[in-house]
């Protein structure tokens, strides 16, 4: 599991934030998206995919917007203390640790923003979105972009079938082949 308190009590029930977040990064990690589609294995390549499936948690929960705002929010929050220990074990240095991450939170952001945006205008707009991001500094081949662009209808169309409450209990299913 990418982020456990080792302060919390070992009866307590599970946090289901912990475990959509735990959920969502396996997803991003499934090693196809760096196989099959050229997704660079680098940091900022699996940054960027657990950007995407962010993205397509917020995008869920959307249909219920105090949903989208609380646990939402705690996943962001969770999603970035995890990012900052792995700074940390990377050997980012204290000084610049809240200079990464502001940076990584505002990547997020922008990046999140343009993939629902290309997802909901068409797929010119999405594949511009993928090639701008997630491949930004490489030449990817068509059909990389396609087979994402492809991944992410395919991936929101079945996590709407799932039911928000499963979701916001952090019973989330990503088995959507990649």
């Amino acid at each position: 599991m990418p982020f456990v308190s080792f302060f919390k009590r070992k009866d307590a029930p599970p946090d289901p934030v912990i475990a959509l977040y735990a959920a969502l990064v396996e997803k991003a990690r499934d090693p196809k998206f760096y196989t099959a589609f050229g997704v660079p294995d680098t940091v900022d390549g699996r940054f960027d995919m657990v950007v995407i499936h962010a993205m397509l948690v917020m995008r869920r929960l959307r249909e219920v917007p105090d949903e989208v705002h609380a646990t939402g929010q705690r996943l962001f929050d969770l999603m970035f203390t995890d990012m900052d220990r792995s700074l940390r074990e990377m050997g980012v240095g204290d000084m610049s640790i809240g200079r990464h991450v502001k940076k990584m939170a505002k990547a997020f952001y922008g990046r999140a923003a343009a993939y629902e945006a290309g997802m909901d205008a068409g797929s010119d707009e999405l594949a511009k979105a993928i090639c701008e991001n997630l491949y930004r500094r490489g030449q990817p081949a068509p059909d990389a972009i396609a087979g994402i662009a492809s991944y992410l209808h395919r991936a929101s169309a079945h996590l709407a079938h799932q039911p928000v409450a499963d979701v916001v209990a952090g019973k989330i299913d990503f088995s959507v082949p990649v």
